[in-house]
């Protein structure tokens, strides 16, 4: 059987029947979990909308936090009063045998498989910053000097920089280069300016507004005029659950990090929704072709095209007015202008 990745997650009952087809026809009965595996690519291996993964979940309740799923399980897809579920039928060898009686069982949650590590996608993802206005970028410190004259720096090296050094969780800093101002393309509206991500460093001496700066680590080489930004202590969460937003929501790929006109899975986009509109990191959006017309030749008219759905994006960084999210499956090169919404099944 092909190998799938899998991941554990909270198994919830659902009242999900057949009419909304989430299971898909060539999906297997069985998988036997292993080592690595990650739930969005068994759920796209059972499931025709994998987002939905926690509605057909079916727990055992005999054993205490059910949810937790280890290499060995062996997850069936069976059918309950009709409607599908997938569940665990058995455990594996791994001295965790449950055995069914009136006493709960105390699994090990240590070796449990998680829905999406960050390990898995972190080598894809972006770091830096975004300002939400051009006054916050302008009021943040900066690098204006380098030891012994220097104009650029790298890890290790000691830089000067000016600004408001007195916040109590200032002592580690990300340090970013100005990129793009993002502007939401229906609306014009300034939704933020893209921070580059540089390297980061941690806090030395200061006096007034002059701080010395030691690199700890650099992507890029520092120079004058980069920017200090608080590094942020919550960013990323260790393990992404996707989900379909709490508030439905109708958004636009306003720009793609990775710099290239086509836009192709584990790619970065920039959408032009944030934590203002409620987003949180593991919302799954569904992407769509944006509006195409074509010509009827027997009316004469111009016919919208019904909108395909061509991929899958989650949510990673919710900033203010904008998110950054990492595609997770494309059917086709996507661009900006697509468009996004709430998945629906």
């Amino acid at each position: 059987m092909k190998r799938i990745v899998l991941a554990g997650v909270l198994l919830v009952m659902s009242t999900l029947g057949m009419a909304s087809g989430p299971i898909k026809d060539d999906s297997p009965t069985k998988y036997t979990v292993a080592s690595g595996d990650t739930l969005w690519d068994i759920s796209t291996t059972f499931l025709e909308s994998p987002w939905l993964w926690p509605e057909i979940w079916h727990a055992n309740p005999q054993i205490q936090n059910p949810h937790l799923i280890f290499p060995g399980d062996v997850i069936s897809l069976v059918y309950v009063d009709g409607k599908p579920r997938l569940m665990i039928s058995s455990r594996g060898d791994t001295g965790r045998t449950i055995k069914l009686s009136p006493k709960v069982r105390v699994l090990p949650g240590e070796s449990a498989i998680p829905a999406i590590p960050l390990g898995a996608i972190k080598s894809y993802l972006k770091g830096g910053y975004v300002f939400a206005s051009e006054e916050e970028f302008e009021q943040s410190p900066y690098v204006f000097y380098g030891e012994d004259s220097k104009t650029t720096a790298a890890t290790g090296d000691k830089v000067y920089a000016r600004g408001d050094f007195t916040a109590d969780d200032v002592s580690r800093l990300s340090a970013v280069r100005r990129g793009d101002m993002i502007e939401d393309p229906q609306t014009g509206e300034l939704l933020g300016i893209v921070g580059l991500d540089i390297g980061t460093a941690n806090l030395h001496q200061v006096q007034g507004d002059v701080a010395s700066i030691i690199i700890q680590s650099s992507k890029q080489e520092m120079r004058n005029g980069d920017r200090l930004v608080n590094q942020e202590s919550s960013g990323l969460v260790t393990t992404f659950f996707p989900k379909s937003p709490e508030v439905p929501v109708e958004a636009t790929v306003t720009a793609n990090l990775n710099g290239s006109k086509k836009i192709s899975k584990h790619d970065t986009i920039i959408i032009n929704k944030g934590g203002r509109e409620e987003l949180e990191q593991g919302d799954v959006f569904a992407i769509y072709r944006p509006d195409e017309k074509v010509l009827d030749p027997f009316s004469g008219e111009k016919v919208s095209l019904p909108l395909e759905r061509v991929g899958y994006v989650m949510v990673y960084r919710p900033f203010e007015k904008m998110s950054y999210g990492i595609v997770l499956m494309a059917e086709e090169d996507l661009e900006v202008g697509y468009i996004l919404k709430s998945p629906q099944p």
